[in-house]
C-alpha cells in the first residue's frame, strides 16, 4: 500500500501539471505575448505527447513493469518543469511542456497496472476511483491555489520547485516498488526475474488483439468525448471564459475551476464505488454522460447566472464528468487480463487525443472570429460570440461521448473476454 501511495502522489503531480495552464493562463499570455491559438498549442503540447505515449506505456508496463519507467518519468518530467519555469521564449516553453508531458505520461497506466496486479478485480473500479480522488488534489491545486501562488511567488518559481518534487517522487517510486513487490506473488520491480515476458511479435499480436476487439472502441469513444472535452475546458478555457464572458474576477473564476475539480475528484470515488456495488457499468455511464452533455447547453445559451448557481453547475459538472473513469474498467474487462495495460492505455488515449485536438482548435476558432479587441494589458480580448463558437466544439464532443455510451458492452464488473474461435 505504501508503494501505491507513492505512485498516487506522483499522479497528483501529473494532474497538477495537466491543468496548470488554466490557473496561469493570463500569466502565460503576458509572458510570451501569445494569441489564443498559440496558448492552446502550448497547453495541448502536454496532451500531444501524452496521447502518443499511451500505447507504448501500456506495452512497457505489461512487459517491463512500472518501476523503471516511473523513475525515468520523474527524471524527464523534472527536467521539463525546470525548463518550462526558466523559459524566456515560447519555443523553450513548448519544449519544457513537451518534456513534462513525456515524463508524467507513464504514471497513470503504471498505477492501473499496480492495482490490477495487487488487488482483487472486483475492487478495481473502486480503487481506481479512490486513487483518482486523491490524484485530483493536483487538479484542485492547479486552480485557485496555483493562481494565488503565481501572484505571490511567480509562476516560474512554482515550476522550478515542481522539478525537484518530480525527481524525488521518481526515486521514491523506484525504491518502494523494489521493496514491496506487486502483491499476490508478483513483483513490480525490474529485477532479472522480471524481464519482459513477451517477445516483440507477441507484444504486437497483443496490441492488435486489443485494437481488433470491437468492444474496445465504444469505450474509447466515450473517453474521447467526455474526458477530452473536460480536459480542454477545465484544463485551459474555463478561466478565460468566466472572466471575459461572465465578467468574473480571476479569483472567482479560479474558484469555479477548483470546485469543478473537487466535484470531479468526489465523483471518481462515488462513480467507481456505485458501479461496483450495482454490479453494472453501462447504466451509470449512460446516465452520467447524458447529464454532462446537457449541462453544456447552459453555457452555450450565454445566460447570466447567479453566482451560487454557477458554482453549483460547475460542481455538478465535475461529478458527472467522473463517469468516464469507468471506461478503464470496461476496457480491462472486455480484453485479456494479461493485456490490462494495453487495453486501458488504448482507451485512455481517446481522451488525451481529443484534448490535444480541442485545446488549440478552440483557440483557432476564437482567433478566427476575433474582432480586434484588446485588454488594458495589450492581450487579446474575446467576446461572448468568440467563446460561443469555441464552446460548440466542446459541447459537440461531449454529445459524441454520450451517444457512444449506448454501444458499450455490459461486463457485470468482471472480465468477460473469451478467446476468439
Amino acid at each position: 500500500m505504501l508503494a501505491l501511495a507513492m505512485v498516487v502522489a506522483a499522479y497528483v503531480l501529473s494532474f497538477f501539471q495537466r491543468f496548470a495552464p488554466a490557473g496561469i493562463a493570463q500569466d502565460l499570455i503576458a509572458a510570451f505575448n501569445t494569441t489564443a491559438s498559440s496558448l492552446g498549442v502550448l497547453a495541448a503540447t502536454y496532451f500531444y505527447v501524452y496521447t502518443v505515449m499511451q500505447v507504448p506505456t501500456g506495452i512497457l508496463v505489461d512487459t517491463l513493469g512500472p518501476r523503471l519507467i516511473l523513475l525515468l518519468g520523474g527524471l524527464v518530467g523534472g527536467i521539463g518543469s525546470l525548463l518550462f519555469g526558466l523559459a524566456l521564449s515560447l519555443d523553450l516553453a513548448l519544449l519544457g511542456r513537451t518534456l513534462i508531458g513525456l515524463g508524467v505520461s507513464v504514471t497513470f497506466i503504471a498505477m492501473l497496472k499496480i492495482i490490477a496486479l495487487s488487488f482483487d478485480e472486483r475492487r478495481f473500479a473502486s480503487l481506481v476511483g479512490i486513487s483518482m480522488l486523491v490524484g485530483n488534489l493536483g487538479s484542485v491545486l492547479a486552480g485557485a491555489p496555483l493562481s494565488w501562488l503565481a501572484q505571490v511567488a511567480g509562476w516560474r518559481g512554482v515550476f522550478v520547485g515542481l522539478a525537484v518534487v518530480s525527481l524525488l517522487l521518481g526515486v521514491g517510486c523506484w525504491w518502494l516498488l523494489g521493496e514491496s513487490g506487486g502483491g499476490k506473488g508478483r513483483s513490480l520491480s525490474a529485477s532479472s526475474a522480471d524481464k519482459p515476458r513477451f517477445d516483440r511479435t507477441a507484444v504486437l499480436a497483443g496490441l492488435l488483439l486489443v485494437l481488433r476487439n470491437r468492444d474496445t472502441w465504444p469505450v474509447a469513444c466515450v473517453n474521447f468525448g467526455i474526458c477530452g472535452s473536460f480536459f480542454a475546458f477545465a484544463g485551459l478555457w474555463a478561466t478565460p471564459f468566466l472572466t471575459q464572458v461572465h465578467s468574473m474576477t480571476r479569483a472567482v473564476a479560479a474558484n469555479h475551476v477548483s470546485l469543478y475539480f473537487a466535484g470531479f475528484a468526489l465523483g471518481c470515488a462515488f462513480v467507481g464505488t456505485l458501479s461496483d456495488r450495482l454490479g453494472r457499468r453501462k447504466p451509470v455511464l449512460v446516465a452520467s454522460s447524458h447529464l454532462y452533455a446537457l449541462i453544456w447547453l447552459v453555457w452555450l445559451s450565454g445566460s447570466a447566472l447567479p453566482l451560487g448557481l454557477s458554482y453549483a453547475l460547475f460542481a455538478l459538472m465535475g461529478l458527472v464528468t467522473a463517469s468516464f473513469t469507468l471506461t478503464w474498467a470496461c476496457a480491462k474487462e472486455v480484453n485479456p487480463p494479461l493485456l490490462s495495460g494495453m487495453s486501458t492505455s488504448v482507451t485512455n488515449m481517446g481522451g488525451f487525443l481529443a484534448a490535444a485536438i480541442l485545446q488549440p482548435m478552440v483557440g483557432w476558432v476564437m482567433d478566427w472570429t476575433w474582432q480586434g479587441g484588446l485588454s488594458e494589458s495589450g492581450a487579446r480580448f474575446y467576446t461572448p460570440d468568440d467563446f460561443h463558437a469555441g464552446l460548440l466544439l466542446l459541447a459537440g464532443t461531449a454529445a459524441l461521448g454520450a451517444l457512444a455510451s449506448w454501444r458499450i458492452r455490459e461486463t457485470g464488473c468482471r472480465n468477460i473476454w473469451q478467446q476468439p474461435v
